[in-house]
């Protein structure tokens, strides 16, 4: 990161830190599934690949940077000069910088950065659902032209995921991951669903009708089942997209257990 811009960081000219501090907890690899997700996704990869400066910005990384070391190596295999700063509200946990990642404090409000990708994990889960819109559209506003934000939850060793992609117009998609080997049924996911679902996981929304339509496909593939979980998830996601769900089909075999799906399909009845 330029020194100019890390002097900016840490001066009065900052903008005011937007949030509140949370609990910070983390642990190494525990988004290694949104993180290979983020390196092999079309559209991802599109926007650092044309970045004119491809700065991503690690937001409530925790009381440990290690995810965010993380994120800079994998980013780097799509595009080696990638640029990573992880941000905190607790100036506690603002560590110095190495291996060409930057840490400074700051909130919602990205710390004045114009970023191309901001993640943002398990961030939100500990606001109340009330914030969720605010919170999204002060990130959107700090956003590099044609910049993308992940939102996303996951558990503590990472097993289950769940993260929405927007740009600056708003949420783009819903995706969910798992370790195929931690879950019964599709369903189990919902309580890592984003705070701007996981209270809409009831009769008559989106969402609910999403999960009980992967968890009826995935009943129906239990015959596959003694060819394992991922062979029996293929089955359910071909199964759900039959139903005319616009899931999103994956060319490349999956090391993981992956739903993606348009924002519209699952986005709260009100």
């Amino acid at each position: 990161m330029a020194r100019r811009e890390l002097q900016e960081l840490n001066t009065s000219r900052t903008p005011r830190p937007q949030g509140v501090i949370t609990r910070g907890t983390t642990g190494i690899n525990r988004l290694r599934r949104s993180d290979r997700w983020l390196v092999h996704d079309p559209e991802v990869r599109e926007t650092l690949a044309n970045a004119a400066d491809p700065l991503v910005v690690d937001l409530g990384y925790g009381a440990l940077p290690v995810t965010t070391f993380e994120l800079a190596a994998r980013l780097r295999t799509v595009r080696s000069d990638v640029r990573v700063v992880g941000l905190e509200i607790d100036p506690e946990r603002v560590v110095p910088g190495s291996d060409g990642v930057s840490f400074a404090r700051g909130g919602f409000e990205l710390a004045g950065l114009r970023p191309v990708l901001v993640r943002a994990f398990n961030v939100l889960r500990q606001y109340p659902v009330e914030a969720v819109a605010g919170a999204w559209s002060t990130m959107q506003a700090a956003l590099a032209p044609g910049g993308l934000i992940v939102d996303g939850t996951c558990d503590e060793l990472g097993r289950r995921c769940a993260w929405v992609l927007l740009d600056a117009d708003g949420p783009r998609s819903l995706t969910l991951a798992w370790d195929p080997f931690d879950v019964a049924r599709p369903s189990d996911i919902a309580e890592r669903l984003p705070k701007a679902l996981i209270h809409r996981n009831i009769e008559g929304e989106r969402i609910h009708a999403l999960l009980t339509a992967a968890d009826r496909a995935w009943a129906a593939a239990a015959p596959l089942a003694p060819f394992g979980p991922r062979v029996r998830w293929r089955r359910t996601v071909e199964a759900l997209r039959d139903q005319g769900l616009p899931v999103q089909a994956y060319r490349r075999r999956m090391r993981d257990c992956v739903l993606s799906i348009p924002w519209h399909a699952v986005a709260p009845a009100n």
